[in-house]
């Protein structure tokens, strides 16, 4: 019988992690922080900004210029955190099908 703790080992997922920003600037370094400071370093981050209209925007782009693991959409209009999340799910589904074909995407 195999060892639970030795199938674990050898599986290393990468984890998608959505977040909508919608002006949260005050917030969001905290935030960031937070996530790109897991344990857990298998990680695919969605920033989609959701037409924020204070600096959220710029605090999400020096993250993204930073860390590799991010990828960065801005939407022109504010439409809501459904429709942010959303987004950001079809940019996953878009990198999953890149990297199936050998390929790999950081942004839209």
């Amino acid at each position: 019988m195999l060892d639970r703790s030795v199938i674990l080992a050898n599986i290393n997922p990468c984890v998608g992690i959505i977040i909508p920003i919608y002006n949260v600037e005050k917030y969001l370094k905290e935030c960031l922080d937070s996530v790109i400071n897991q344990t857990y370093k298998n990680l695919q981050i969605v920033l989609v900004d959701d037409g924020s209209t204070d600096n959220s925007f710029a605090i999400a782009k020096e993250y993204f210029d930073k860390d590799k693991r991010i990828a960065l959409i801005k939407k022109k209009k504010n439409t809501g955190m459904g429709s942010s999340r959303n987004m950001g799910l079809d940019y996953l589904s878009q990198c999953l099908n890149k990297e199936k074909k050998g390929g790999g995407a950081r942004s839209i």
